[in-house]
């Protein structure tokens, strides 16, 4: 007799509908102009959907309007929705930053610290998502490299995710984040960094 697939278990269902909301929930976050599902490079969507062999973080660099925060936003959906295969560990959760944005956070508040609340969440979400990583041309104060450097070194011993854009390669961003933090993405983002090619979308948009 040919085998036949057993049915789907009441767990089945009750983790499917857990990764449904937790998927919804996210698209829900994602700025209206990412919200589009889009075709990912191949090594992306890798990443997104825990293939075998993929890199725990990732790295999307390349020109201005190649897509980079696009894909990331979609890469990251994905990535969700792939944490519900297998068995169940709860919802993941995810810290998204636009890298300017993280960097003012960082900085020392009225107390002459970093809320300790917020240090913990982003070195312990499943996924921590930096956007434009660049984009801050004038360098973060030592005090805001120092922040960043706990951060990706705890989820580096942790083997937590991350992923980052940038318009620059890896080795490039020591100006905005400091040599400590540049040394150790080095290792984190091994195997994993993706240089996304191409004409500026939004210069096409507007011809």
């Amino acid at each position: 007799m040919p085998a036949t697939s057993p049915e789907p278990s009441d767990m089945d269902g009750w983790r499917d509908e857990r990764r449904d909301d937790a998927v919804a929930a996210f698209a829900a976050s994602i700025p209206a102009l990412y919200r589009n599902e889009i075709t990912l490079d191949p090594d992306v969507a890798a990443w997104a959907d825990r293939i075998p062999g993929a890199p725990v973080s990732l790295f999307l660099w390349g020109p201005l309007g190649v897509g980079k925060t696009h894909s990331a936003w979609q890469a990251t959906r994905r990535w969700i929705a792939a944490q519900f295969a297998g068995a169940y560990r709860g919802t993941p959760t995810v810290q998204t930053w636009r890298s300017t944005s993280l960097f003012d956070a960082l900085r020392p508040d009225d107390s002459g610290g970093t809320p300790k609340q917020l240090m913990r969440a982003l070195q312990t979400a499943d996924l921590l998502y930096i956007d434009d990583v660049a984009a801050a041309r004038v360098s973060p104060t030592g005090w805001t490299q120092e922040r960043l450097y706990e951060i990706f070194d705890e989820r580096y011993i942790n083997q937590l995710p991350v992923l980052i854009t940038s318009d620059v390669q890896p080795g490039q961003i020591s100006p905005i984040v400091g040599e400590r933090v540049t040394s150790r993405a080095a290792e984190i983002f091994r195997g994993g960094v993706v240089h996304l090619g191409g004409a500026d979308r939004r210069k096409a948009a507007a011809a």
